[in-house]
């Protein structure tokens, strides 16, 4: 029933080579600091692996890891390998080091699901699962995968209570669904089901776009937002029976308030960098909606001891695009989040719904893309 996450690696790394950048491999946030020649070994083991060249790919990134302990992009690219040599509780000890190690990444969780779910350890894989959405709540593919396991749990479920109870005609019917849901019968124009099953395994791996080169991040945040598209123009014309002076000045407290968010936002991610924890947080509002609905004293205490971790921390925000409701008290903010620290570089979309407090605003709801 479940694909190995080698066969998806295959075939993701096929799709990866026709990329912009096809030397670096999986994970949309692993993309670290590394010199030219430390990405050119990992050019190499990619091309191993696609090779089928296992046992010389674990060993140049063998010798990758030895010369950058700190970046993670090694120890996740070997436990790819040592599940592509069938050396799984390898590859889940692997794993399971850069969940300790990099606690941020969601990937390693989910990856570690797989190989879970392989040993039919469905448990661990729904434990690992909320991890990493725990992690990164907007992960899609950790989402999905924890619904087919919660739905292989509920098979097993069913299947007892029929072992206990063989009349209990409800649960024959929902066993039955759960089953045509698992494993899928053969699709119209005869294709066997076998085959549909390997094309939406329920458990997929974590591969992901390739990271881009690295490139220098600017040691400020951007100063000036760039002009918004027009679609996101707010009153733009006069409603019925408005005087167009009236209109004007609507305009222009639009696009003050709207000034006046951008600024927010990179004041906001000038104090993440500084590591000003109290400055950081007072940007969010009391009935801030946290990731799963965590409590928010825990979150704050969470977000603090990650930000108080030793090292440089740079955060920086370009192409800020502002949206105000029509009710003037609502806003919405769009940009690019550019993320540095000792062991981890990620560009990645962000969203920051705001609220208006008194006379400023204050962040509702963040959202990663």
């Amino acid at each position: 029933m479940f694909s190995t996450l080698f066969e998806f690696l295959s075939r993701f790394l096929s799709r990866f080579s026709r990329r912009r950048f096809p030397g670096l491999l999986a994970g949309g946030i692993l993309a670290v600091l590394a010199p030219l020649a430390a990405a050119q070994t990992l050019v190499g083991v990619q091309t191993l692996m696609k090779e089928g060249k296992m046992s010389r790919a674990l060993e140049q990134v063998d010798r990758y890891i030895a010369a950058q302990p700190k970046d993670a992009q090694g120890p996740f690219t070997k436990g790819l390998i040592l599940t592509g040599l069938g050396r799984t509780q390898e590859a889940i000890a692997v794993f399971t080091g850069l969940t300790e190690n990099f606690p941020e990444l969601p990937e390693p969780y989910n990856n570690l699901a797989v190989l879970y779910a392989g040993q039919k350890q469905y448990d661990k894989a729904r434990v690992a699962l909320e991890m990493a959405i725990r992690t990164h709540p907007s992960y899609a593919i950790a989402h999905e995968n924890l619904g087919d396991i919660y739905a292989k749990l509920a098979s097993q479920a069913y299947d007892k209570a029929l072992q206990l109870d063989s009349s209990n005609r409800a649960a024959q019917i929902k066993l039955s669904m759960i089953g045509e849901l698992i494993n899928p019968p053969d699709p119209p124009g005869g294709r066997p089901a076998a085959m549909a099953r390997a094309e939406r395994a329920p458990v997929k791996t974590a591969m992901a776009e390739p990271p881009a080169p690295a490139t220098p991040v600017p040691a400020e945040p951007a100063a000036v937002p760039p002009p918004r598209p027009p679609s996101q123009a707010v009153a733009a014309k006069p409603a019925a029976g408005e005087p167009p002076a009236a209109a004007g000045k609507s305009q222009a407290a639009a696009g003050k308030a709207e000034d006046e968010i951008g600024r927010i936002v990179r004041d906001w991610a000038a104090a993440w960098s500084r590591k000003d924890v109290k400055a950081y947080l007072a940007f969010y509002a009391d009935d801030f909606q946290t990731p799963n609905g965590v409590a928010l004293g825990k979150w704050k205490e969470e977000r603090r001891q990650r930000i108080d971790k030793p090292g440089k921390l740079q955060v920086s925000v370009n192409d800020v695009r502002v949206s105000l409701s029509e009710s003037g008290d609502r806003a919405t903010a769009r940009f690019r989040q550019q993320y540095v620290s000792a062991t981890l570089r990620s560009q990645t979309s962000k969203t920051l719904v705001f609220v208006r407090s008194g006379n400023g605003w204050l962040i509702a709801q963040e959202r990663v893309s």
